[in-house]
């Protein structure tokens, strides 16, 4: 599994630990920043994580701020992706198996470390259960295709 991975300068001291649980993990990583504490605008990071995995260069995504919010905001504006910014466990679990949500936003400043690590393991591990979810997640596609054609000058 190769992930995308990438935070805002809030994110960054917990998304430095995401990377190394997901390297003892044997996950491959892209870590595409921020590289540091200086601050950086979030947006610019859930662009580059998701569109690496709307072009299927990257598995799954893992976005952290402050929040999780602005992350999940932000990716949620790239087609393909299906962003969840889960505070537990459960909601890690339910977004993969009910959503197949392709990237986790987690807060730095509302979780725990113990936290954040069980989140992601969950996330990580919980398969899509398809079936009644596929068709819904299918029409969460629809939108976005006819929100683009939309755009598209006549």
């Amino acid at each position: 599994m190769k992930i995308a991975l990438g935070a805002d300068h809030a994110g960054y001291p917990l998304k430095e630990k995401v990377k190394q649980w997901l390297v003892e993990q044997s996950v491959q990583v892209d870590d595409l920043g921020t590289n540091s504490a200086d601050s950086v605008d979030y947006p610019d990071y859930a662009r580059k994580v998701g569109e690496q995995v709307a072009a299927k260069k990257a598995d799954r995504g893992v976005l952290v701020c402050g929040s999780g919010i602005g992350m999940a905001i932000a990716a949620n504006k790239v087609p393909g992706v299906r962003a969840a910014n889960a505070h537990t466990v459960y909601e890690a679990q339910m977004c993969r198996e009910h959503n197949d949500a392709n990237v986790l936003t987690l807060g730095a400043r509302t979780l725990t470390d113990s936290e954040a690590h069980s989140i992601l393991d969950t996330w990580l591990r919980t398969k899509f259960a398809g079936g009644r979810h596929q068709r819904r997640v299918e029409k969460i596609t629809e939108i976005e295709k006819e929100e683009k054609l939309a755009e598209q000058p006549r």
